[in-house]
């Protein structure tokens, strides 16, 4: 009984913070103007935010406080904009003339000395002028920092591939190809990343693959790849037999044998020094990655084991670390579908998708709580945005711009992201509910004056 009342005396409580914080919002409406009220609404609610926070440790059964997705009640006009400084603040102002105890006489017929002019005010730019500014210094790459990765990329790709083939010559790998963002243009800020595919040739007719859903991980965004024809060519028929595990070739054993190769095997300071830069596994990840340091760049390459898929779609599935009982599957990369289709869609109309896609990782990679959201989740955005019968030229940059954002709130209000060519897979299922408030939270605050995300 004791805790049932004080758990009554919270929600009271609670109450009436509700009460007193939707009367002053009311109240700052008709005092402070919209813009006004939905500044104060989110400093008002921020501290109600961090209050519940702070006492939702105490009682873990107790709903939780208000959110930033109640931030939505402050939404009486699209896009606020900040009130305009009265007429007499923008113009300039004329220096104030020192008073005097003698009156006034009659006036001077001389030489009249113009009033002296105070120096005049900055340029006000526009939001799409900040965003082609921001774009230009904070976006596009150097082009000789992108033929520097590439070039490193390829070197790096050509010993590796001959390593593999000395090490490993009874598994038939293909060319290893470097590719990924930076090669597609789709790379913001610096050419820091790429992938190096390291494909897999399978023997046709022997292999199937098994849409995740059809196994006992029932995961949409995986792939089984499945040995067949076993009563016609038994196993040991091919070199990749030795990776079957319960009858599917295990992408979890192919990780750890190239992990081992690249982290024991590999003479990397060697290859390093002949490429004038020097190379090092990153035993910390899960995935493997290769750090480069050189001169003028700093680059990281991402060995992606890969299954193409042999029927008309073309899938392509990479060995990744995945968990429980997926941790022999493949997972399904969806990036070069994704790349192909904002290109056909930005030559159908000239449009500008793939800048605005570049623009928002821009701003994402340079904030802490956006931080979180990647190339993946920010593509599925624009994809939808950009199926839309609407002005795509570079004078509405900054209108699409606005309106992704706004787009990717109400996706993170719902906790909801479908991937565009796999409805079944929610992209925000990766991210802690904790998280995605914080990014909600900071996304809607930063709606009310865009600019400071610039």
């Amino acid at each position: 009984m004791a805790d049932f009342s004080q758990k009554r005396g919270k929600r009271r409580g609670d109450e009436g913070l509700g009460s007193m914080v939707d009367f002053l919002l009311a109240n700052a409406r008709l005092v402070l103007g919209v813009g006004g009220a939905a500044m104060l609404g989110i400093a008002t609610l921020a501290v109600k935010r961090f209050i519940d926070r702070a006492t939702s440790s105490q009682d873990k059964d107790d709903t939780k406080g208000d959110s930033w997705k109640e931030l939505s009640l402050l939404k009486a006009t699209p896009h606020l904009q900040p009130r305009p400084p009265p007429a007499a603040l923008s113009q300039p102002v004329l220096p104030l003339a020192p008073l005097s105890s003698v009156p006034e006489g009659p006036a001077d017929t001389g030489p009249q000395t113009p009033p002296q002019l105070s120096s005049p005010a900055p340029l006000c730019l526009t939001f799409q002028e900040k965003l082609l500014a921001f774009e230009r210094d904070h976006v596009i790459i150097p082009a000789a920092q992108v033929a520097l990765a590439k070039q490193l990329a390829g070197d790096i790709a050509l010993e590796l591939q001959s390593y593999l083939q000395n090490k490993f010559p009874e598994l038939p790998f293909g060319a290893l190809m470097p590719g990924g963002p930076l090669y597609d243009g789709l790379q913001a800020g610096a050419a820091d990343h790429v992938r190096l595919l390291v494909p897999l040739v399978l023997e046709p007719g022997l292999w199937s693959l098994v849409p995740g859903t059809d196994t006992v991980a029932r995961d949409p965004r995986c792939w089984a790849v499945r040995r067949t024809q076993l009563e016609f060519c038994p196993r040991g028929s091919s070199p990749w037999d030795r990776f079957l595990v319960g009858g599917y070739l295990s992408s979890r054993v192919l990780l750890e044998l190239l992990r081992k190769a690249l982290a024991a095997s590999i003479n990397w300071p060697a290859i390093g020094s002949l490429l004038g830069c020097l190379i090092r596994p990153n035993l910390a990840s899960e995935e493997l990655l290769l750090e480069v340091q050189h001169v003028h760049l700093e680059l990281t390459v991402a060995v992606l084991m890969a299954v193409m898929g042999a029927d008309a779609d073309g899938r392509l599935l990479l060995a990744w670390p995945l968990e429980g009982l997926a941790g022999n599957l493949w997972l399904q990369d969806l990036y070069p579908v994704e790349a192909a289709r904002l290109q056909a869609l930005d030559a159908h109309d000239t449009g500008t998708r793939r800048r605005l896609l570049l623009l928002l990782c821009g701003v994402c990679r340079g904030h802490l709580a956006l931080g979180r959201l990647g190339l993946s989740h920010l593509t599925q955005v624009v994809l939808r945005l950009g199926e839309e019968d609407v002005d795509w030229d570079e004078a509405a940059l900054g209108q699409r711009f606005l309106q992704a954002l706004e787009l990717l709130l109400g996706n993170l209000e719902q906790a909801s992201l479908p991937c565009h060519f796999n409805p079944d897979v929610n992209l925000l299922s990766s991210l802690r509910e904790e998280e995605i408030d914080d990014i909600g939270y900071t996304l809607y605050s930063s709606l009310q004056a865009p600019e400071g995300l610039l």
